[in-house]
C-alpha cells in the first residue's frame, strides 16, 4: 500500500512540475507561432502541446541523469554527458512533433512543420541560455 501511495504521489508531482514547466515555453511558442504562421493559433492547444513536450522531456532528462549517475548538484558534468545530449535531441524532435500535430490555427488548419521547428528552436535557445546562466553561477 505504501508503494502504491508513493507511486501516486510521484505521478502527481511529475504532472505538477511538468505543468509549471510548460507555462513559459507555451507563451514563447505561441508568440513565435503567431509570427511564423501569420495567423492566430490556439493558445490552450499550444499549452497542451508544451505540456506533453515538457512531461516527456522531464522523464527523459531524469532517465539520462540516472544513467549517468548525476542526480545532485553540480549539474555541469551532466550537461556535458552524451546521454543528456541525446535526450535533448530526442526532446526537440518530440517537441516538433507535439507542436505540429496538436496545434491548429484559428482557420482549423494545422501549423506548418517549419513553424514548429522554429518555435522549438527559439524555446530551446532561451532555455539553454537560462540553464547555462544558472549552472555557471
Amino acid at each position: 500500500m505504501t508503494g502504491l501511495l508513493a507511486l501516486l504521489s510521484s505521478l502527481i508531482w511529475w504532472v505538477l512540475f511538468s505543468s509549471m514547466g510548460a507555462v513559459l515555453p507555451s507563451a514563447i511558442a505561441w508568440v513565435v507561432l503567431r509570427w511564423s504562421e501569420g495567423a492566430t493559433v490556439v493558445f490552450n492547444r499550444t499549452y497542451l502541446a508544451c505540456l506533453v513536450w515538457s512531461s516527456l522531456t522531464l522523464l527523459m532528462g531524469a532517465m539520462a541523469a540516472a544513467h549517468v549517475g548525476i542526480t545532485r548538484p553540480p549539474f555541469g558534468p551532466l550537461l556535458a554527458s552524451g546521454a543528456f545530449k541525446v535526450s535533448l535531441v530526442l526532446s526537440m524532435l518530440i517537441g516538433v512533433l507535439a507542436l505540429w500535430r496538436l496545434i491548429p490555427r484559428v482557420d482549423a488548419r494545422r501549423i506548418r512543420i517549419g513553424s514548429a521547428c522554429v518555435a522549438v528552436a527559439v524555446v530551446m535557445a532561451i532555455v539553454f541560455g537560462i540553464a547555462t546562466t544558472l549552472v555557471s553561477s
